[in-house]
């Protein structure tokens, strides 16, 4: 998986627009999108932390030209002091290209958008509050974190998620905690052995 990773992110960036629509085949592709940002229909992912701050993922419908069919964009996080609230025209961009790459949906099921936020990225529960059909990926865009001019307070900035990590996964925890019950389980059958003689 690391492997499969890495040369996907190290190739070359193609449209989302043209790529295939499985994510099995090209989830971490690097990809760009370019288009109208529909941040009418934006939606929120909630809950979500940086750096041990609450906060937001903003995922935009991108509208592409000649295309019924939009690609939603996970621009970033902002920061919520409630984790589930914004002041929404604050972190709207001019930037009407993002470049990133492909990521799958949330497969679990049950969660709904409610006031433009939900918990998951959960494909079902968007797609049923779009006024058109989107792509059943979204691009995470990468990048500088995109500074916007607040004419009130000083610049404020939409902070661009990372790279996937590449890692090992749990599995020398996991091997760890297994040996750790099979010492526990051979000592303790010792001791009751040892007690059930006596």
């Amino acid at each position: 998986m690391n492997a499969r990773i890495a040369a996907r992110m190290a190739a070359p960036p193609v449209s989302a627009a043209v790529v295939e629509r499985d994510t099995a085949k090209n989830r971490f592709a690097r990809v760009f999108v370019t288009g109208t940002p529909d941040y009418d229909h934006e939606v929120l992912l909630t809950y979500r932390g940086r750096d041990g701050a609450p906060g937001v993922d903003l995922l935009t419908p991108m509208r592409i030209a000649g295309q019924d069919t939009a690609i939603l964009v996970n621009r970033g996080w902002v920061y919520s002091p409630d984790g589930s609230t914004i002041e929404r025209g604050r972190w709207r961009e001019s930037a009407a290209s993002f470049s990133g790459y492909l990521d799958a949906f949330d497969s679990a099921p049950g969660d709904t958008v409610r006031d433009g936020r939900i918990r998951r990225a959960s494909y079902q529960a968007i797609a049923r509050v779009m006024p058109y059909p989107i792509q059943p990926f979204y691009v995470v865009a990468l990048g500088d974190s995109a500074k916007q001019a607040d004419s009130a307070r000083a610049p404020v900035q939409v902070a661009r998620l990372e790279r996937p990590k590449l890692d090992e996964g749990p599995h020398l925890s996991y091997a760890f905690q297994w040996f750790g019950f099979a010492t526990i389980a051979v000592i303790g059958a010792a001791v009751v052995a040892a007690r059930s003689m006596r």
